[in-house]
């Protein structure tokens, strides 16, 4: 593994050495109370109870929208009754981006709507629509190539999903790819594997210097369709109508919650996930079985009366979907703390079947949390891989703070991320109660580890 923080000092290494050789080498070897967390969390249907009256109560969650706000009202509430310590709303500041109505149709050679959904921060095309002829490229590779060709056209890109870390470049960067070869605006087959006119929504950026072009995606089915038509060597002419602006600045709220610690309450144990969602479907897998998975780990501990060593400290990020502002909010405002933050948890990839978690620290650390693992085993979740890559927590890995997130057998994640069909009925309650049973024995094993994880 890549050094990623300075060396152990030698007194670190010989605590640490001592601390391995009396890890845990099986799940009988941990106290009872672990086995009683992760049971318990198999036979409680609480946390999935709850995440479907969040849903179905108040839908999509944007940043920026009274729905999100109700919900973090509940949800304040609803942790208060939990008995949880120090519950507050923390204030961000952020400037939502409001969709407003939007259309794409296809002109020419028939006429007949597309299936689009306007891409977060994109511009709007004004008080009239954009008419052009478009050019359907495969890749920027391909724009390269044809370029003369773009000036004046709406670009429309047409890349196959092959994983969503590589595709997702054409959802992000597209706008500005088309802007510098002349186009007037820019569309984008979904970034995503499967589709039932199922366009996806997400982020884009622009880059300075570079005319601003409004940016949307279309369903699978149809930038096929667009492609096969330019194929035939028809003329393909597409009508644009987006009213997409960024908001008046306001406010919204990280969740704060804790279990404060019995012997090392300065030390904190941070457990995430998102509250915020997308303006289509119910942001029900992504990203509030997550934050109802935390929610939930902790939740047991109260419910069973476990008092763990360090402070459990549960975050629900704000607007993750649109800049990141609640991570980044919170890293300024703790940042004097951020040295006794021992690990940062999250969740966002979905609550299918556990299959273990990543964790993106120093090499003496991931030897301390494999005594964890035979708590998993039952589960099928023992896996511990290098690289974490939680948008939210990895706000907090720049200040050196390690990071860990729930890794599940998410092959279906894609299907309905940033989709109308994100919501409750995709999720599966077994699985759900899974991810939290893996999620509470991984939070008590660090939260109750002799040492410190080091750095």
């Amino acid at each position: 593994m890549k050094k990623i923080f300075p060396p152990l000092a030698p007194v670190w290494r010989a605590l640490v050495f001592i601390f391995i050789i009396t890890l845990p080498t099986s799940a009988e070897d941990w106290p009872k109370e672990a086995f009683q967390l992760r049971d318990a969390a198999l036979k409680s249907g609480k946390g999935f109870e709850r995440l479907a009256e969040m849903c179905d109560r108040f839908g999509h969650r944007m940043a920026g929208s009274k729905a999100l706000e109700d919900a973090i009202d509940w949800i304040l509430v609803r942790l208060k009754e939990d008995g949880f310590e120090n519950v507050h709303g923390e204030e961000v500041p952020l400037e939502p981006w409001i969709r407003g109505k939007e259309s794409c149709v296809l002109i020419r050679p028939v006429e007949k709507p597309l299936h689009m959904l306007g891409l977060g921060g994109s511009v709007g095309t004004g008080t009239e629509a954009i008419e052009a002829e478009c050019l359907v490229v495969r890749s920027f590779d391909e724009l390269e190539l044809v370029k003369d060709k773009a000036r004046g056209r709406i670009v429309v890109f047409n890349e196959p999903f092959t994983s969503y870390r590589t595709t997702v470049a054409i959802r992000v960067k597209g706008a500005v790819a088309a802007a510098k070869a002349g186009a007037v605006a820019s569309l984008i087959r979904s970034v995503g594997p499967i589709s039932i006119q199922s366009p996806h929504t997400g982020m884009m950026l622009y880059e300075s210097g570079v005319k601003k072009i409004p940016h949307a995606a279309l369903s699978v089915e149809d930038a096929e369709m667009l492609q096969r038509m330019q194929d035939r060597g028809e003329k393909v002419v597409v009508k644009l109508n987006m009213e997409a602006h960024q908001g008046e600045p306001t406010r919204s709220r990280n969740v704060i919650a804790e279990i404060v610690g019995r012997e090392k309450p300065e030390e904190i144990v941070l457990i995430s996930g998102h509250i915020d969602s997308w303006d289509v479907g119910q942001g029900a897998m992504d990203d509030g079985g997550g934050c109802l998975v935390m929610w939930e780990a902790a939740r047991l501990m109260k419910e069973l009366g476990l008092h763990p060593r360090r402070t459990i400290r549960l975050v629900l990020w704000t607007n993750e979907e649109n800049g990141l502002d609640g991570a980044k909010s919170y890293r300024e405002k703790h940042r004097a703390e951020l040295a006794r933050h021992v690990i940062a948890l999250e969740s966002d990839e979905g609550v299918f079947a556990p299959e273990g978690f990543n964790f993106t620290g120093s090499t003496a650390a991931m030897k301390l949390l494999q005594g964890v693992i035979p708590l998993l085993r039952p589960l099928g979740a023992e896996k511990l891989g290098l690289g974490a890559g939680g948008s939210d927590i990895g706000q907090l890995l720049m200040e050196g703070v390690p990071i860990m997130d729930l890794k599940t057998a998410n092959s279906r994640y894609f299907w309905y991320h940033h989709t109308a069909a994100d919501t409750m009925d995709k999720l599966n309650e077994t699985e759900f109660r899974k991810c939290v049973a893996a999620t509470s024995a991984m939070i008590w094993g660090i939260a109750e580890m002799p040492t410190t994880l080091p750095r």
